[in-house]
C-alpha cells in the first residue's frame, strides 16, 4: 500500500519523501479532516525529526497539486481532506466532528444555482461547500 502513495504524490507532480508519504497516508486513512498539529502530534514519534513547518509545508505542496483539499470549515484553523471528488463538509457545532457528504448528483446543481448569482462574466474556479448542524450522535 505505501508503494500506491509513493506513486500518487509522485503522478502529482512531487518529489516522494519518507516524510511526504507518510503525511499523505494519514490523511488518507484517517478521515478526520486533521490540522497541521493533529497530524504533527500523531507523526512526530515515529518521524522524529519531522516539524510542524514541515507538515504545514508538505500539505500546502500537495493542495497545490491538487492532491488534497483544504477545509475551511473552521474560524481559526485549515483543515485538511485527501478526498479531492465534490462533496460537502458537514460539521457537528456539538462535538466537532467534521463528515463527508457525498451529492454528486445534486452537487452540480447547487454549484450551478450558486453560480447563476455571480456577475455576468464572472466564472467560478473553486466552490466550497458547508453545513454546520448537530451530528446523529449528538441529537
Amino acid at each position: 500500500m505505501q508503494e500506491n502513495y509513493f506513486s500518487q504524490i509522485a503522478d502529482s507532480g512531487i518529489r516522494p519523501s519518507a516524510q511526504r508519504i507518510a503525511i499523505y497516508k494519514y490523511l488518507c486513512e484517517n478521515h478526520v479532516h486533521p490540522t497541521v498539529d493533529m497530524i504533527y502530534k500523531e507523526l512526530s514519534g515515529e518521524y522524529p525529526a519531522l516539524s510542524r513547518t514541515t507538515v504545514y509545508n508538505t500539505l500546502k505542496l500537495f493542495a497545490d497539486h491538487g492532491l488534497v483539499q483544504t477545509v475551511h470549515i473552521d474560524e481559526d484553523k485549515l483543515r485538511y481532506d485527501a478526498n479531492t471528488e465534490p462533496h460537502i463538509h458537514f460539521k457537528c457545532i456539538k462535538c466537532s466532528k467534521i463528515m463527508d457528504i457525498p451529492c454528486s448528483g445534486q452537487l452540480s446543481r447547487i454549484n450551478s444555482e450558486c453560480c447563476s448569482f455571480l456577475p455576468e462574466g464572472s466564472i467560478a474556479r473553486k466552490i466550497q461547500t458547508y453545513i454546520w448542524g448537530i451530528c446523529p450522535s449528538c441529537s
